[in-house]
This record gives structure tokens, C-alpha cells and sequence, in this order.
């Protein structure tokens, strides 16, 4: 790999450290200053509302303005806002709204990092390393955004509200600076103009004339409401005084274990697929979101509740592989990133609906409540998808037949949502 590559590697794991650790340290932060249950679901709602209002734009803006400028003024964002909250800890200020504008930064920092990313790969190396160095940033992400991350900001959180804070800042720090190297590196490039209300409807209109694609979009937004909610509420299930009467600390280590579980099924995918089929996958992912909200609902104990954040972030990884796949598969070369992005914003605009009712539920009626609305959608989620696929696999069968299912959708630092972020929600 050159040299420039490792500086965009080395800050893009800066950066997906301090994304795993600000999104799971940001409604432990509420909780502990006394936050209603409404208001920590309305700082996941914050983080993720940025894809669906702002996520079409995302993509000009990077075909427009220099990529490590980019990089740099996103992550400085970041820092400004990640340690305003640390200041306003340490000085004893309004912790509760400080949280919500590092929250709703954070949301529309992530769509421009995301999407630069995936733009200045092709141009700091060499297209015979293309897949290596994807596969390298999707190992970096996963480590360090989904294992590290969690379990890093529950021990800071413990120790000190203010010090994750401040940690999470300096974080972003590095990346900026790793970025501002990149500012020398890579050249400036002049661009045509393009237009970009035509570019967007584009990718939405191929999108839902591809039925397998356009239905595979609508479920995976009607699962990541399931992903949300659980997101917006399991803090209050499971910190101390809620019913596990978790720490910080094992907060952190109980979302690093469902993300272990993402990391080891991604290993396997390929196996799978060629042993079970790619509907069966599928469904099993269906039935892991009914594991990760079921058990809390009904009052579980904590290994049940475990076991079955183990199997979702399982089939979480499982779902985006082999969607991408098919979506790779289904979508012309030059439409593909505009695809892309028409289906994230549709299944992540899912995102904020989801926490936003989950808030509302739980401060009308509890947030065991929130928990089993959630599960009734996971089981109608997993009910509609047979007659779906059924009716729209024969079509596009020998493509995916022919797929290799190990390429992943790229991710930085969420989201987030990837399951790869603290929303854990499906692309």
C-alpha cells in the first residue's frame, strides 16, 4: 500500500474509534445527568437523522470540494462539538443539550466522512490493490468502531463522563490532522459539473424498478426501525438502575459482544451461502432481530439477553454482505454509488422514526413497552419476508448464484447504524 493510503487508513481508524466510543458514550453521558428516557432516545434519533436529510447531498458535495478538506472540516466539526460536551461536563453545564448538538454534528459529519471515503480509495492506490484496501478499511471499521469502541467508552464513562468526552475529541483530532497530511498528498482534481437532482433521481428510480432490490430496501428499513428503537431504550433496560443493573463498563463489553458476533459470521458468510442458500441467510437475520429485542421485552436474563444480541449482530453482517452482493449484481457500474445511496437514505431514513417512537412510547408507557412494539414489528418483518422472496428471487437467481458474498458495503465511522455503528442497523 503507498503511503498516502496509510494516512487515510490511520486516520479513518482514528476517526471509527472515536465514533464507537462517542456513540456509545453520548446516551451514557444523558443517563448519568439525569435524562429522561425520551430524551436519551431523542439523542440516538439526533445521530441518525442526518442520513435521511441530508445523505442525498452528501455525494455532490464530496464530487465537488477536494476530499481531505473535506475529511478535515467534518472531524474538526467534530472535535469542536465532542468537546464542547467535555467542557460543558467538567464545568458543570447543560450536560442534557450539550449531548443532543454533539449528537446531531456527529449524524451529519458521518454522511460526508462516509461517502469521502468511498470516493478517494480509487485515488491513493493502485486499481490492483482496490480490494485489499477495502478490505483493509472494513477490518479497521469493525475493530475499532464496533469491538473497541464500546467497551472503551463504558470504562471512561465510569471513571469520568468529561474524560470520554474529551477522549472521543481528541480522537477526531487525529483523524483531522492525519487528513490534513492527505491536503499535500492528493492532488486536486477538476471535476465537470454535474446536476445533482438528476444524479438522485436516477439512483431512486432504478431502485424501485428493481423489485428484488426496491422490497430487500423497504424490509431493511422496516428492521432497522426494530434496530433503532432497541438502540434509543436498551441503555435505561440495561444500566444499573434498569433490570440488568449493568455498569458502564458492562454496557460497553455487552455491545462488543454482539459485535463480536457481526465480525465471526462475516467470516463465514461465503460458507453459509453456498450451504444454505441466500433466502435462508436472509430469514435467519429476520428471526436475529426478533433475538435482539424479544428477550429484553420479556424481562430475560442477562446471559438470555446476551446470547441474543450475539445472534442479531450475527445476522446484522450477514444481511448487508449478501444484499450488497445482490445489489452489486442488479445495479450498471456508473449507477451503482447513486443506488447506493438512494437505499441507504430509504432504510437509514428509517433510523430516527424509530428511536423518535421508541422515546414516545417509553415515556408514555415504559420502556418495556417500546421494547415489545419493537418486537411485534421484528415477527411481522420476519412473516412477510417469505412470500417476498419467494415471489421476486426466481428472477435474479443466477446472479446471486454466481456471487461471491465477501464484498461489503463500505463504511467509516456507524449509522451504523452499520451494525457497524451504535444505531447497529442494516444498509
Amino acid at each position: 500500500m503507498t503511503a498516502t493510503f496509510r494516512w487515510l487508513w490511520f486516520g479513518a481508524g482514528a476517526a471509527n474509534l472515536g465514533d464507537g466510543l462517542v456513540l456509545t458514550a453520548l446516551p451514557l453521558i444523558a443517563l448519568g445527568a439525569g435524562a429522561a428516557p425520551g430524551e436519551i432516545a431523542l439523542v440516538t434519533t439526533l445521530m441518525t437523522l442526518a442520513w435521511p436529510v441530508f445523505g442525498l447531498h452528501a455525494g455532490w458535495i464530496v464530487d465537488r470540494i477536494p476530499v481531505p478538506r473535506l475529511l478535515v472540516l467534518a472531524n474538526a466539526a467534530r472535535v469542536a462539538a465532542v468537546g464542547t460536551l467535555a467542557a460543558g461536563i467538567a464545568l458543570d453545564g447543560p450536560v442534557v443539550p450539550l449531548v443532543f448538538a454533539a449528537a446531531l454534528v456527529y449524524g451529519v459529519a458521518e454522511t460526508v466522512v462516509d461517502t469521502s471515503l468511498i470516493a478517494v480509495i480509487p485515488a491513493v492506490v493502485r486499481p490492483s490493490s482496490l480490494t485489499a484496501a477495502n478490505s483493509r478499511m472494513e477490518a479497521t471499521v469493525n475493530l475499532a468502531n464496533q469491538l473497541a469502541g464500546p467497551p472503551l467508552a463504558g470504562l471512561l464513562v465510569g471513571v469520568s463522563a468529561a474524560l470520554a468526552a474529551a477522549t472521543g475529541s481528541m480522537l477526531y483530532a487525529v483523524a483531522a490532522l492525519a487528513a490534513l497530511v492527505l491536503v499535500r498528498r492528493i492532488p486536486t482534481r477538476t471535476r465537470p459539473p454535474e446536476v445533482p437532482r438528476g444524479r438522485v433521481r436516477e439512483g431512486i428510480a432504478f431502485l424501485w424498478r428493481h423489485p428484488l432490490q426496491r422490497d430487500l430496501t423497504l424490509l431493511t428499513a422496516a428492521m432497522n426501525l426494530v434496530w433503532s428503537a432497541w438502540a434509543a431504550v436498551f441503555v435505561v433496560h440495561a444500566v444499573a438502575p434498569g433490570p440488568l443493573a449493568l455498569t458502564p463498563a458492562g454496557y460497553g463489553w455487552l455491545l462488543t459482544a454482539m459485535a463480536a458476533g457481526g465480525v465471526a459470521a462475516s467470516l463465514v458468510t461465503n460458507a453459509l451461502q453456498r450451504r444454505f442458500g441466500t433466502g435462508a441467510l436472509l430469514f435467519a437475520d429476520c428471526l436475529g432481530t426478533i433475538a435482539l429485542v424479544l428477550p429484553s421485552a420479556l424481562g430475560a436474563d442477562l446471559w438470555v439477553v446476551a446470547a441474543g444480541l450475539v445472534i442479531a449482530g450475527a445476522g446484522s453482517s450477514v444481511w448487508r454482505i449478501l444484499v450488497a452482493v445482490i445489489r452489486q449484481q442488479a445495479a450498471p457500474p456508473e449507477l451503482l454509488g447513486r443506488v447506493y445511496a438512494a437505499s441507504r437514505v430509504i432504510s437509514w431514513g428509517a433510523l430516527p422514526l424509530g428511536s423518535a417512537l421508541a422515546g414516545l412510547i417509553a415515556t408514555i408507557a415504559g420502556v418495556e413497552t417500546a421494547l415489545i412494539a419493537a418486537s411485534v414489528v421484528a415477527v411481522a418483518v420476519a412473516v412477510v419476508f417469505v412470500p417476498i422472496w419467494r415471489a421476486r428471487m426466481p428472477r435474479t437467481r443466477p446472479a446471486v448464484a454466481a456471487a461471491e458474498p465477501t464484498h461489503t458495503e463500505p463504511s467509516s465511522g456507524v449509522g451504523i447504524p452499520r451494525a457497524r455503528r451504535a444505531d447497529r442497523g442494516l444498509d
